[in-house]
């Protein structure tokens, strides 16, 4: 229960202060805001990172078994998704407002930048976190250095088919709630998630987040960088472009004729009657 608590107490610290600076960039306005992308990344890391150590030795060097994973990593999703309303740490989510036009390129690209600055400074937080040893898993995990047993379990090409489809699913699922209230919308997100993610954990753990791979991933041996980029960065990025197309019926930012949806109306408008027609005489 010790271990439980301390990290609870790592999830709390990291994701109440980086909140907090993203609600005052967010306030600023302007180039400020598109900072966000940096503690929004940050965070999300940071927490994925030690959910990630759990599922190594939680086990048995804590006594944290899978519920104990897959209800931090909920609750980690929901807090991040309630907290960072706006940036998304995940370049993903960035270059599909590129390509719908909701965003332009100068500052996407700046986004894809702040996301793997943070997911960088995620891993070098939780190292330091982990060298303070405050529990049994940590110490264990500070001894393992760099040590770590990739997220990818099975072939290059198969994980980057299991990244697709988490993101395609998941995407598709963020594009049709749109328009639904935060409260429904945000806790579907954050379960949905968790259960692709739980899916795929098997293949790739299903992180349908570039840099947040970087993060957790990319340093473990097993996988060349290349391989790494392959499922992890062509995978997620084909998945969203087809949800965007399944979605919209085109890619707004490559071309514009409809090429799934008739774009004609349901109902049609009654026909206003011409000036030359005679009019029924009053009685």
């Amino acid at each position: 229960m010790s271990d439980l608590n301390v990290t609870l107490g790592y999830f709390l610290s990291v994701l109440g202060l980086s909140a907090l600076l993203g609600v005052s960039l967010r306030r600023r306005g302007g180039a400020w805001a598109v900072l966000e992308e940096l503690p929004a990344s940050l965070a999300l890391a940071a927490c994925r990172l030690e959910v990630h150590a759990i599922e190594e030795l939680g086990g048995w060097a804590g006594g944290l078994g899978p519920d104990v994973t897959l209800t931090l990593l909920f609750l980690t999703l929901l807090a991040h998704t309630a907290s960072f309303p706006v940036a998304t740490g995940n370049p993903c989510a960035s270059l599909q407002q590129l390509l719908l036009l909701r965003a332009s390129p100068h500052p996407t690209l700046l986004r894809l930048l702040l996301q793997l600055c943070g997911a960088h400074l995620a891993l070098l937080l939780a190292g330091r976190y982990w060298a303070l040893e405050l529990s049994d898993m940590h110490m264990i995990r500070n001894l393992m250095g760099a040590e770590c047993s990739s997220s990818l379990r099975t072939s290059p090409l198969q994980g980057a088919a299991a990244e697709m489809a988490t993101s395609f699913c998941l995407h598709l699922l963020m594009l049709h709630l749109q328009p639904r209230p935060t409260l429904l919308r945000v806790p579907l997100i954050a379960l949905t998630h968790t259960l692709l993610t739980h899916t795929a954990n098997s293949y790739s753990s299903g992180f349908a987040n570039p840099s947040l791979a970087y993060a957790v991933t990319f340093h473990c041996p097993g996988f060349s960088f290349l391989q790494y980029m392959l499922v992890y960065w062509s995978g997620p990025l084909a998945g969203m472009v087809l949800a965007v197309f399944f979605y919209m019926g085109h890619i707004p930012k490559l071309f514009s004729r409809n090429l799934l949806y008739s774009q004609k109306g349901r109902f049609r408008v009654p026909k206003r009657k011409e000036s030359g027609e005679p009019r029924e005489k009053s009685s």
